[in-house]
């Protein structure tokens, strides 16, 4: 269900959830998202999105930590002359908002097979689940609504243009019958004027 819709919309609906469950930081308005940027989120909910994305991979990929997620949210950094490196994401960010959804209880820590990090709960797998619900539910209704034909109201002008259409289409028919006819009557004229012979 989760995997169904477009993730990109996911997160987003997630995220408007998430405004109601968990808090940004006075401190997160100045920051960057790691060394790799050169300036600040423009979008004022960006905490909120990165939220509902971290919520999202610690679902898919779980257990997780901040080293994982650093990795994953990093990008290259553009080093002038030299070539362009790869560079970590903000460690202090996902930390916080990790420590935030712990807090929710939309995530836990967890072991497996020695791999310890957080994984989501079920509560945070419900909240996903019925975000994705909503979506395929809209997307059923917008296709019903294009699929309902739309009867189009026809104008009298463009009746009188299918009109006329319709009766040029019909002369040249009306000529062909006229030129078949024509050899036919001569043809029967010419046997009775023939005589009979004896």
């Amino acid at each position: 269900m989760i995997y169904d819709v477009s993730q990109q919309e996911l997160v987003l609906k997630v995220a408007q959830e998430l405004k109601n469950q968990i808090e940004m930081p006075e401190w997160a308005k100045f920051v960057k998202t790691g060394v790799h940027r050169e300036t600040m989120p423009k979008n004022p909910d960006w905490w909120y999105i990165r939220a509902a994305s971290i919520l999202r991979v610690t679902h898919k990929l779980g257990p997780v930590g901040v080293s994982k997620l650093r990795t994953r949210y990093g990008g290259r950094k553009n080093r002038g002359m030299r070539p362009d490196a790869f560079r970590e994401a903000s460690g202090k960010i996902i930390r916080t908002i990790l420590q935030q959804l712990e807090k929710a209880e939309l995530i836990k820590q967890h072991t497996f097979a020695n791999r310890k990090g957080r994984i989501a709960t079920p509560k945070g797998v419900s909240l996903m689940m019925n975000v994705a619900k909503q979506i395929l539910s809209t997307k059923s209704v917008e296709k019903k609504a294009e699929k309902k034909p739309v009867k189009k109201e026809v104008s009298k002008e463009e009746k009188k243009v299918v009109e006329s259409k319709t009766d040029k289409a019909e002369t040249p028919a009306k000529k062909q019958e006229t030129v078949n006819t024509e050899p036919k009557v001569k043809a029967e004229s010419q046997k009775t004027d023939k005589p009979e012979a004896d």
